[in-house]
């Protein structure tokens, strides 16, 4: 059992093992010679059987006797009397092996293929399943086993959910009983079942339900585990949202050769260079989805056609869904002042990985202007040398303050449909904040610090962009903080957990993020203006995450953090490009997060992933780089 310790074995127990293993090689050498020259008589089979009731995880042995069944079944004169007896003779081969361990994969596997065969009353089994479940009440294979019978049986979801109420009742440390009842929850949720047709309805009754496993034992996990599983289906919702776009809706894009001109009235979050002759178009969803493509999407300018648009996804896999697509729009070289128009969903196609379609049509707009860069032979040919020392900056002035405040906040798209998230979402998650707040102020609980943080973090999340906020995040940050303090073992989970939710702090809010845009004092070229750089140093970030808020950086200080990855989700795939280069292997998430920046400078000085194998995987990701680490690039 989990959690007790290895006694050392007593003499006479090493003597009956000993002796246990020689009859086992007997049994074993007998075995294979039956089994290779495909002898299946009586005495070969009941071999099997005895082998079986020694050593149950014998898969071998197994596939044997599934071989020696068939052979009986297609006998000429096998009746039904006699497939009956063959069969019951095999359910219970299994009962004496699950008597021998209960945790045999093959044993509980061979006895679902006997009663698939169709001629085993099923009757007998839940009452073996309840013998062996006193025996051992979390065992999850006697679970899986359950819920298949279950099912074999139609038995309803609602009479199963009652009898893991009674085993939770029972013990509330039975983390498979609440687990079942999570699998049984999600089934009647999906069929839309009598009395579960709405999860607001139900989901308030099992928070109080399970409120009276975590108050009476804070410290057992079974309940945090279920706990987690309902706030998920609190703040999930089943149609797919656009969350963000990249350019924003009503933005300005200007592309120019090198940079900006001086005095333009562009914002810094919609100025960008693009030596490329291209720039992304980027969607970013609130969940997993597939189906983006040229007839879902459809882009509307009057210099590049809608069919000749790839839409790719950032894709941990080959499911060909992800949370952010991106497509690159191609420009003219010449002269270029046009309109965008991007429409989402307006065809159907787009499905989330849980099967729901994308059912809310949105449409965003954005300008491009196309300046190409002249210069003269006097002027500047390579890259500026800009060093990111603090005398070198100053706060980016208030005067264009308004234009940067209204660019940043087009990185979100507002509609109407975002207000799905009803008000029972908000709701519940008030309530389980407020009840593990009191939690909290009565005992000092590691993980009821970790539950708060998250509730926090997703009634945030719900939140944004409507308050254009996070208005827990310092809360957050302290109990992470608290957190790596009590819970030493996980340090950098919490540490990590730490950091990305600072970055989203720092780019929640436009007040927040202008406190860490700083602009060039001194330019030596008279063709640029002054660049402005988001200052993202000495933040002791250990992950970097939040990356989709980034896309109009384009100097971008990192140094002096204890960055060691980058945070891109669970959905980035490893393309050809990548699977080329051991050294983009290693470094596959900076990869996706990176290749499509428009960075021109970047400093990651004092960080651990700063090394010069990582340096190099940044020259190869983005050509557009001139500067790294105060060195011009070649």
């Amino acid at each position: 059992m989990h959690g007790r310790p290895r006694k050392a074995p007593k003499p006479e127990d090493e003597a009956a093992s000993s002796a246990k293993a020689q009859k086992l090689r007997a049994l074993q050498t007998q075995f294979f010679t039956f089994h290779h020259n495909k002898i299946y008589t009586k005495e070969a089979v009941e071999l099997s059987a005895k082998l079986l009731e020694i050593n149950p995880e014998s898969y071998t042995a197994w596939n044997y006797r599934k071989l020696a069944v068939e052979h009986y079944l297609n006998l000429p004169d096998c009746n039904p009397d006699s497939i009956k007896s063959v069969l019951d003779d095999e359910l219970r081969v299994v009962e004496n092996a699950l008597r021998q361990n209960f945790k045999s994969y093959g044993a509980w596997h061979h006895r679902k293929w006997v009663l698939s065969k169709g001629h085993s009353s099923i009757d007998n089994e839940l009452r073996l399943l309840d013998k062996f479940q006193k025996a051992d009440s979390r065992n999850f294979h006697a679970w899986n086993y359950r819920r298949y019978v279950a099912e074999s049986m139609k038995r309803s979801e609602q009479d199963e959910l009652k009898y893991a109420e009674d085993m939770i009742y029972t013990n509330f440390s039975n983390y498979s009983a609440w687990h079942n009842r999570s699998v049984l929850l999600s089934a009647l949720f999906e069929k839309k079942a009598g009395g579960f047709l709405l999860k607001e309805k139900v989901l308030p009754e099992e928070y109080e339900f399970i409120h009276q496993a975590i108050f009476t034992d804070p410290d057992d996990q079974s309940g945090w585990f279920y706990h987690l599983w309902l706030l998920d289906q609190t703040v999930t919702t089943d149609s797919p949202l656009l969350a963000s776009s990249w350019p924003g809706h009503g933005s300005d894009v200007l592309l120019v050769g090198d940079r900006c001109y001086n005095g333009s009235a562009f914002s810094p979050f919609s100025a960008l260079h693009s030596d490329s002759g291209s720039f992304p178009i980027v969607l970013y969803f609130n969940q997993p989805v597939g189906g983006v493509n040229s007839s879902t999407v459809t882009v509307e300018c009057g210099f590049n056609k809608n069919e000749d648009l790839f839409w790719k996804p950032l894709s941990a896999s080959n499911s060909q869904t992800a949370r952010v697509w991106v497509a690159h729009l191609k420009v003219p070289s010449s002269d270029l002042h046009s309109t965008v128009e991007v429409s989402v969903g307006h065809s159907k196609g787009i499905i989330s990985t849980r099967g729901f379609v994308y059912s809310h049509p949105s449409m965003f707009s954005f300008k491009v202007h196309v300046q190409p860069m002249e210069r003269d032979s006097s002027q500047v040919s390579v890259a500026e040398n800009i060093s990111l020392r603090e005398e070198n900056f100053k706060v980016y002035g208030t005067q264009s303050e308004e234009s940067i405040i209204d660019s940043f906040d087009q990185l979100i798209i507002k509609n109407g449909h975002e207000t799905t998230a009803s008000n029972w979402r908000f709701e519940a998650l008030a309530k389980e904040i407020e009840c593990f707040r009191e939690l909290l102020s009565l005992v000092d609980c590691k993980i009821g610090k970790l539950t708060l943080a998250r509730l926090l973090k997703a009634y945030d999340a719900m939140s944004y962009p409507f308050a254009n906020k996070l208005v827990h995040s310092e809360e957050v940050l302290e109990l992470y903080s608290d957190l790596m303090k009590l819970d030493p073992t996980h340090y950098q989970f919490y540490k990590d957990e730490h950091s990305i939710v600072l970055l989203q702090k720092v780019t929640s809010s436009k007040e927040s993020l202008l406190q860490h845009c700083f602009q060039y004092k001194v330019s030596a070229s008279s063709a640029i203006c002054d660049p402005i750089c988001l200052r993202l140093n000495n933040l002791s970030l250990s992950r970097m995450g939040a990356f989709e808020k980034l896309l109009w950086v384009q100097m971008l200080d990192l140094s002096h953090n204890e960055l060691q990855s980058i945070e891109v989700g669970s959905e980035l795939n490893r393309d050809e490009t990548v699977t080329s280069d051991v050294a983009l292997i290693n470094n596959w998430e900076a990869f996706f997060i990176f290749k499509d920046f428009n960075l021109n400078q970047l400093d990651i000085v004092g960080n651990t992933i700063a090394d010069e194998k990582f340096k190099s995987v940044l020259v190869k990701i983005m050509p557009k780089l001139k500067q790294l680490d105060g060195k011009l690039l070649d």
